[in-house]
């Protein structure tokens, strides 16, 4: 079913062309990803399917029953209910039509209603066809469908009577995307749902979008969560708009194809009419050929001129160096607490950094990696422990928060100030690598946009020369091509980085060891991303297998030589284990809502609603059916995250 289409749409800003002729189809069970570079308007183009910005020619079509949802990025939620109760208000049909359903057994409990035939069957016909639409609806299990999506966002510890004007606006974010998932509109439009989120979340949000039923609009720069969520690829360039099949990675191979393909058939034409040119010039003078050559000028002219290819325009060029090599033991940490005002977030860290190695820090918001990273570069005491750098170390460190780029200066000053006695040529010829070029220097810096601070700032690391970089979220505010640049960038260079990211991509291509901090020290895992993601799911499914008891003692050698193998098949058992429990658990499901059916059904009969003690007794049932009804969702969704 064709739920939205967009035809020859344009969108201008003043004089400036956004979008061109664009067309577009969202159907049923679409997962559709817009892509493009930063400002090409694909933010833009989500507000005018939104309704919330105005287009200037084109149409949309959209049946009148079908309902959109859209999350713009960086969306709080401002709200002075409390956390349960601000989920709950998504469901305030099913609350009010399951009064209804109460009201109207009240009705059918009263002798004379029930003495009335004629009244009582209109109410009993009104009944079924409310409890037929109320369990269509959800309505015995939105309460677990709440709980569910709290646990999935990371809120599973918090106090739900919690009110959201106290909440930072980190949690207020996560839960804007929350209460739009409880809403499950037919048309969901996400932009940028991945940012400030943990990794632990990201992968939650990856399965219940894998299991939405409704159409996905979607655009992100998480390229592990594009291929893991998209059917299709809308690409936005030049203000034109070109439709690929498949996910991400499949959009860049056939991209890339497309690419190929065009600009070999644009220098056969190029060969064909240099060819036809050639024969004229030669031939157009002499009596003997010239009617030949009017004839291939007529040929000539009658060719329909193909345009070169164009590419994805200018991208962005740097590298990294080093000014000069650094011992081999770069950082030692020792026992360290980090945190703020003798506070610690995350204690007992220990590690070390040895030459060219690219250590990834991973784990959950708020643990204290960028608390970390700022305590390495001395922008926070440690609160206890020892950090030592080895010989020869100059580091270069990039502030995810961006917060030394606030000043009046011009962009041209910013860097030039830095470094006084390279020319202006030479500053300029920085920035243009950067995409800084004309009069874009002469922006103030305070005034530019999150992503050419970020690429102004990698500029500045790159002029540095350190033979230390350390990171934090340094692909926040790039777009897809950027950060390919400086993956690439990274993958060269000479030196030694530690970084934070949620950008699992950008960590496999980068990492050569992960390090995951909880609140009492730290866990290696020597690989990249892929690995440590294996190497986790391994751990904890030997763990689930030995019932959360702590592994018997048993001598180092032994635990070294455990067989892959042996641990491959505990695996599978238990992944067979699981199927099972969430088969067990769906048809307990079945039955207990059968159960509440049944238990309704009997509340109608005349001769138990007139039985005031056998009506508490049906009813005290049903609230304990309901109550494991609850648990059994909640457990069915944990499950199924983990089939997955």
């Amino acid at each position: 079913m064709i739920l939205l289409q967009i035809n020859q749409l344009n969108k201008s800003f003043g004089a400036d062309l956004i979008l061109s002729n664009i067309k577009l189809e969202i159907q049923s069970g679409d997962s559709i990803a817009l892509v493009g570079r930063n400002g090409s308007g694909k933010s833009t183009l989500l507000k005018i399917i939104a309704g919330q910005m105005a287009y200037d020619s084109g149409e949309i079509v959209k049946p009148k029953d079908v309902t959109i949802g859209y999350l713009a990025q960086d969306t709080g939620l401002e709200s002075d209910l409390s956390i349960w109760d601000e989920m709950l208000s998504v469901f305030e049909d099913l609350r009010e039509q399951e009064k209804e359903l109460r009201k109207l057994e009240q009705q059918m409990s009263d002798p004379s209603v029930f003495n009335n035939p004629d009244q009582f069957e209109k109410i009993l016909k009104e009944y079924d066809r409310l409890q037929v639409s109320f369990k269509e609806k959800g309505g015995y299990q939105y309460e677990a469908d709440i709980r569910s999506v709290l646990h999935g966002l990371k809120f599973h510890s918090y106090d739900y009577s919690t009110k959201i004007s106290a909440l930072s606006g980190g949690q207020k974010t996560r839960l804007a995307l929350g209460k739009l998932l409880l809403t499950k509109p037919d048309i969901l439009i996400l932009d940028e749902p991945t940012n400030h989120l943990d990794i632990e979340t990201l992968s939650w949000l990856e399965q219940f979008l894998q299991g939405y039923k409704g159409a996905i609009l979607i655009v992100s720069h998480d390229r592990y969560f594009l291929d893991k969520i998209v059917n299709q690829i809308y690409e936005i360039n030049n203000t034109k708009i070109t439709k690929y099949i498949g996910n991400y990675t499949a959009y860049l191979e056939q991209k890339a194809k497309n690419y190929e393909r065009e600009l070999k058939l644009y220098e056969k034409q190029q060969e064909e009419i240099a060819r036809l040119e050639d024969f004229i010039q030669r031939n157009l003078a002499r009596a003997s050929t010239t009617k030949r050559a009017q004839s291939r000028r007529k040929q000539l002219e009658r060719i329909e001129r193909i345009n070169r290819p164009q590419g994805d325009g200018k991208s962005a060029f740097f590298g990294f160096q080093i000014e000069r090599q650094s011992g081999n033991d770069v950082l030692m940490i020792q026992d360290l607490s980090v945190g703020y005002k003798n506070k610690p977030v995350c204690r007992g860290i220990s590690f070390r950094v040895t030459r060219g190695e690219s250590i990834a820090l991973v784990g959950p918001n708020g643990i204290g990696k960028s608390t970390l990273l700022k305590t390495i570069v001395n922008k926070l005491p440690p609160i206890e422990g020892g950090i030592k750098f080895g010989s020869n170390v100059s580091i270069g460190y990039y502030d995810q928060e961006l917060t030394e780029l606030t000043s009046n200066k011009r962009v041209l000053n910013e860097l030039w100030d830095d470094y006084p006695l390279k020319t202006e040529k030479e500053i300029r010829t920085i920035l243009g690598n950067f995409l800084f070029s004309g009069d874009d220097v002469l922006k103030t810096v305070h005034s530019l946009s999150g992503g050419e601070k970020a690429r102004l700032s990698l500029a500045k690391l790159m002029m540095k020369n350190a033979n230390l970089l350390i990171l934090d979220e340094p692909t926040n505010h790039l777009d897809l091509t950027s950060k390919e640049v400086l993956e690439n960038a990274l993958i060269d260079y000479p030196g030694t980085i530690l970084f934070v990211s949620h950008d699992r991509y950008f960590i496999n291509r980068i990492a050569t060891k992960v390090i995951e901090l909880s609140e009492n020290g730290i866990t290696e895992y020597l690989g990249d991303y892929d690995y440590y993601v294996e190497k986790k799911l391994e751990q904890e499914e030997i763990a689930k297998l030995e019932n959360g008891q702590k592994e018997k003692d048993k001598p180092s050698s032994q635990k070294e030589n455990q067989s892959s193998y042996h641990k491959q098949k505990e695996v599978k058992k238990l992944e067979r284990q699981k199927q099972r429990r969430l088969q067990e658990i769906e048809n307990m499901i079945t039955k207990l809502e059968e159960q509440i059916e049944e238990n309704e059904q009997l509340l109608c009969e005349p001769e138990i609603f007139q039985d005031h003690e056998k009506v508490q007794e049906i009813s005290r049932e049903n609230e304990e059916v309901k109550k494991r009804l609850d648990e059994l969702l909640e457990e069915w969704a944990e499950l199924a995250e983990d089939v997955k």
